[in-house]
């Protein structure tokens, strides 16, 4: 170690007069310190990916309250624009999109608010944001109406989320917009959330009278994303978040490896948390230690930020959408026969 090199990069002070857009500050990130410094950072290693000629496959793990929280446009936005080829998330999340896709809102309130009033008024907190019950049950309703109508066989999250894309007219729907570009959303979970309440309403009454009904099964979303990963020449992974869709995407390369293909790990691996190593989940588990599992490959372009969900996405959303660094990428289309994926074809756009 040597003092001059130590010494040899200054931080620089954020210059607003130097600065106009999102994508200018995170260019002033990329000379600031601690977290600001380490978010640009995390945009840094997206852009590598985007700009990578073998185009890795990019999987965008989603947890959290991100509709509540006003993130679905700028998730809708990284669809259209290419920036992400596969999204894995909680169920809360394309049933909240479902939801507002029905003309259903969320409104704002104080965390202070009276919760027992609430409960008498059939409104639903989610920190500073209130859902209507009301329409919840109406929506949980409308989406076993939509199961009913189907063959009543084992799906994938995969496949029935698209199926609810299709039910969709609303162009600021993720659901919407990745059945019409093609986007797989797998949700493993997708019993714990309401649409898992709609579909166990739909279960009971053809429990009762004894008719076949259609069911999800997880196994088959761990058997279609695997084969995600064993078409692609590489990958690169966001996660917002962490819990199932950060594990469920990082053991993609453990299923590779028992089925036959050892892929080398994930290539490029961004993460936006609130949650900490130390604790010893898999939320904040570093990349490091996900290297010890073969999870992440050796030379992985990794970055982590620890800023809140909402903040750390729409930053390095708009700064990758204000760039253009997606433009002139080519766009993957998955060709599915049942559960299984025959091929990845990249399409010009």
């Amino acid at each position: 170690m040597r003092r001059e090199e130590v010494l040899k990069d200054k931080v620089k002070a954020i210059d607003f007069d130097r600065i106009e857009t999102v994508s200018d500050l995170m260019e002033a990130y990329k000379d600031s310190s601690i977290q600001s410094r380490a978010l640009a950072t995390c945009a840094a290693a997206l852009e590598n990916a985007l700009e990578d000629e073998d185009r890795p496959t990019v999987i965008l793990g989603l947890s959290g309250a991100l509709i509540a929280g006003g993130m679905r446009k700028v998730i809708c936005d990284l669809i259209k624009k290419g920036v992400v080829d596969v999204i894995v998330t909680i169920g809360a999340i394309p049933y909240q999109d479902f939801y507002q896709a029905r003309g259903h809102h969320h409104y704002k309130c104080s965390p202070q608010i009276d919760d027992l009033g609430l409960r008498e008024l059939y409104l639903d907190r989610i920190y500073d944001t209130i859902v209507d019950e009301e329409k919840f049950r109406e929506t949980d309703e409308y989406i076993g109406r939509i199961a009913e109508s189907l063959e009543p066989r084992p799906y994938s999250s995969r496949e029935f989320l698209d199926i609810l894309g299709a039910h969709i007219d609303d162009d600021e729907s993720i659901l919407s917009n990745a059945h019409r570009h093609g986007v797989p959303v797998f949700a493993p979970a997708l019993n714990d959330s309401s649409i898992g309440i709609g579909l166990t309403h739909l279960y009971a009454r053809k429990r009762g009278s004894g008719e076949p009904t259609m069911s999800l099964d997880p196994i088959r979303d761990n058997y279609e994303l695997t084969q995600v990963k064993i078409r692609s020449e590489k990958t690169a992974v966001i996660y917002i978040g962490g819990g199932i869709p950060k594990n469920f995407i990082q053991q993609l390369e453990v299923i590779a490896e028992m089925l036959g293909h050892d892929m080398g790990g994930h290539h490029y691996a961004v993460q936006v948390t609130t949650d900490v190593p130390f604790w010893g989940g898999l939320s904040g588990c570093t990349f490091e230690e996900a290297q010890s599992w073969g999870k992440i490959n050796r030379e992985a372009r990794k970055a982590v930020a620890y800023v809140e969900a909402t903040i750390g996405l729409s930053l390095i959303a708009g700064h990758i959408l204000q760039k253009g660094v997606w433009k002139g990428r080519d766009r993957l289309r998955f060709h599915w026969d049942g559960d299984e994926l025959t091929g990845i074809e990249r399409v010009s756009p």
